[in-house]
C-alpha cells in the first residue's frame, strides 16, 4: 500500500518503504532510553519533514487523489506540522 503513494522520483520505493518502517520502529523504541531519546526525536523530526514529499505527491497525483477524500489529504499536511511540534516539545533543550 505504501509503495503506491511513493513519489516516482524516490529510488527503490519498496526498499524505502521497508527501511522507513524499520527506522520508525527503531526510533520509536529508542524513545524509551533517556540517553538516546533526543537523538531519536531529532531523527523522527527529520523523517516527518522528509515525509512531506509523500503528502504533496498524494495531493498532486490524480490516481492517488481519487482513492482518498480530498479533505483527508489536505488534513495530513497540518497534522505533519503538529507531529513535528509534538516531537520537538519532548526534546531536552
Amino acid at each position: 500500500m505504501y509503495q503506491k503513494i511513493m513519489p516516482p522520483y524516490i529510488p527503490a520505493p519498496k526498499a524505502m518503504v521497508f527501511w522507513s518502517g524499520v527506522a520508525e520502529i527503531i526510533l520509536g523504541s529508542a524513545l524509551f532510553f533517556p540517553t538516546i531519546k533526543d537523538i531519536a526525536l531529532w531523527n523522527i523530526i527529520i523523517m516527518l519533514v522528509i515525509f512531506f514529499s509523500v503528502h504533496i505527491h498524494m495531493l498532486q497525483d490524480d490516481k492517488i487523489r481519487s482513492k482518498f477524500p480530498l479533505w483527508l489529504l489536505w488534513f495530513r499536511i497540518p497534522l505533519q506540522f503538529l507531529l513535528i511540534y509534538w516531537s520537538y516539545s519532548y526534546l531536552n533543550l
